[in-house]
């Protein structure tokens, strides 16, 4: 038996659309990626978003909240990314201040950090 800690594995990777056609699917694979121990949630895949995807963001964000740990959403696609300044919410998906404010300041980033805004 070995001793490594191994990361759970990414249960959003295959998400590549987060709209109101999948958004009460993909809140529940969240809740469950969430459950399993995930922290964070790639979304390099996703292609496709609407407003919903945003609200899908935020319940994951207050689930994480509830459970006492913190989510980390990463690689947001331009569209998503858009979103989530228009709603102003960058403060509420990002906890971390600095990358908040840079998610406000800037609309862009490195993807390696935290999330791409």
């Amino acid at each position: 038996m070995s001793n490594a800690v191994t990361e759970p594995i990414d249960d959003l990777q295959s998400l590549t659309s987060l709209t109101v056609l999948n958004a009460t699917a993909a809140l529940e694979r969240g809740y469950a990626a969430l459950k399993a121990g995930q922290t964070v949630f790639d979304l390099r895949h996703v292609l496709t978003v609407d407003s919903v995807a945003v609200s899908v963001m935020l319940s994951w964000q207050r689930a994480a909240q509830d459970a006492g740990v913190q989510l980390r959403l990463q690689n947001l696609p331009p569209a998503l990314q858009s979103l989530t300044k228009l709603y102003g919410v960058c403060s509420l998906l990002f906890p971390d201040p600095a990358v908040a404010d840079k998610a406000a300041l800037t609309g862009a980033g490195d993807t390696a950090v935290h999330h791409p805004h």
